[in-house]
């Protein structure tokens, strides 16, 4: 006797997956590889950060106080991504980080030390170099250059700068890209030489060395730059009253595309600063969010986002789910907004969960458009702060906007909390593991998710998209043993080094 007839299949369709109430993260799911008749290397992975703004790779710094400042904006711009510059500052100091970054067209930016000819014991900090302008500060004339290791040197340290200082040397306009500040340097036979802008400010100092390292990374992409020529460099603002007056300021530093920030974006306060920001920038792309569901982004939509951020609760850092019980898994929520958001034209940030490369992928199957970053990219040398050692490792400090530590210089307004007597933290404050430079791990992290994509049969972007809305794609639930075997184990030691 014949018994029941099955058919054969595997795996679920998206539609199919995400339609049973359950909520996912990325590690809870896997897609089923395709068929393959491309090299990895021709998978393109350009993308829209924004409806108007494309990027060469799909990677977003978060606009977080601990991630994105001027050297991160410049370093993920040169890459081909973009960084968001966080709104934790004073609105003049946002507008000076962003007009630092927009001045420059190399993958570096220091905070440059700057001191007059008749200071005495100077303060070098970190670096080996100061400048020595007439004024001591950036907006006056060089005049020379002080070598810390110099004023080391000296009998008496207490010397004004003008006695040791080396002279100037030449200037090369802060336009230059990498190449032709090499170029100028090894023209000139020069170790060092200020970059300055059209205006006549000093804007860094760079040296032979600086170069020479940045050379030794992967070959850089193709760079996200604007119609002005320069680099991308996004801003967030919040939703008070008082952040109309930021948005102008971040307006007039030439800042590309502005995020309005908020852990729920599903406000009358971030719809009424949409509102506002499209009908007084009408030609400045303003990204909305955070949101997780279809009904959230429906109301940003209609508000005008030419953009949204995705994810609630899902970063490392981040505790809402745990103190707020609200908020969804981070595959399920991409998944959904995502699905909604493309009849609309509207370009999906995933934002949080991103551990590892396995993760963008599954990201951007998913409908993404491009993934945000937050402790992928905190430990990395672009990011702001300085490195301490904890128990023989080399970190760096990373905090939620949610920490208390952060909502005290006023990131509580992320989550409506600024006029609350009682202050609760969704966030917390710990340390990363020094990555090195994010010119190195990025390219190497977009080599993994160009062979993942060649594994499951896309060869971009769209391609990958139009599998997932065909249903050609397919996915499974992994058990907690799936999870486990797909991951090292089994060994009594390892060493985990990806590149």
């Amino acid at each position: 006797m014949n018994g029941p007839r099955y058919e054969l299949e595997d795996g679920f369709p998206a539609t199919r997956l995400f339609a049973q109430g359950v909520s996912y993260t990325y590690d809870d799911v896997i897609v089923l590889p395709g068929y393959i008749d491309f090299p990895a290397d021709a998978v393109n992975l350009s993308t829209r950060l924004s409806r108007r703004l494309p990027l060469s790779i799909p990677c977003v710094a978060s606009p977080m106080d601990t991630v994105s400042e001027a050297s991160m904006s410049v370093a993920m711009a040169s890459l081909g991504g973009a960084a968001i510059v966080h709104c934790n500052a004073p609105p003049e100091d946002q507008a000076a980080i962003v007009r630092a970054a927009k001045a420059r067209r190399i993958p570096f930016a220091t905070d440059p030390v700057f001191f007059s000819p008749s200071d005495t014991v100077p303060d070098f900090g970190p670096a080996a170099y100061a400048l020595v302008t007439e004024s001591g500060t950036s907006k006056s004339r060089v005049v020379g250059v002080v070598a810390k290791s110099d004023w080391e040197g000296l009998a008496d340290r207490g010397a004004a700068v003008s006695e040791y200082m080396r002279p100037a040397p030449a200037s090369a306009p802060a336009s230059y890209d990498l190449e032709k500040v090499a170029s100028f340097l090894a023209g000139g036979g020069l170790e060092y030489a200020p970059l300055v802008a059209e205006d006549g400010e000093v804007v860094d100092l760079v040296t032979k060395g600086d170069v020479e390292r940045i050379k030794g990374f992967p070959r850089l992409g193709v760079p996200s730059l604007g119609p002005d020529g320069r680099f991308v460099i996004g801003a967030a603002i919040g939703t008070r009253e008082a952040d109309k007056e930021r948005l102008e300021h971040l307006v007039k530093a030439g800042t590309n595309v502005v995020v309005v920030d908020s852990s729920q974006g599903n406000s009358i306060y971030q719809i009424e600063m949409i509102k506002h920001a499209k009908s007084t920038y009408p030609e400045l792309d303003v990204i909305g969010g955070n949101v997780v569901t279809i009904p959230q982004a429906q109301n940003l939509i209609k508000a005008g986002a030419d953009g949204l951020r995705v994810g609630m609760g899902s970063g490392s850092i981040c505790t809402t789910q745990e103190v707020c019980a609200v908020g969804r898994g981070q595959a399920t929520a991409v998944y959904k907004v995502a699905s909604f958001a493309k009849d609309h034209d509207v370009p999906v940030i995933a934002d949080g969960g991103i551990s590892n490369s396995g993760h963008i992928v599954k990201a951007l199957v998913l409908g993404a458009s491009t993934v945000m970053m937050g402790s992928f990219l905190a430990g990395s040398g672009e990011a702001p702060g300085v490195y301490e050692y904890l128990n023989g490792r080399r970190v760096k400090k990373y905090r939620g906007m949610g920490s208390l530590e952060a909502m005290t210089k006023g990131s509580d307004a992320r989550y409506l909390g600024d006029t609350l007597k009682l202050k609760v933290a969704q966030g917390v404050v710990g340390a990363v593991a020094d990555k090195g430079s994010i010119l190195k791990f990025i390219p190497y992290t977009m080599q993994a998710v160009k062979q993942g994509f060649q594994d499951l049969g896309a060869s971009s972007l769209e391609s990958a998209h139009d599998l997932l809305r065909s249903e050609v794609l397919r996915f499974e639930v992994r058990t907690g043993a799936a999870q486990a075997e797909g991951g090292v184990h089994g060994l009594v030691s390892y060493e985990k080094k990806s590149f």
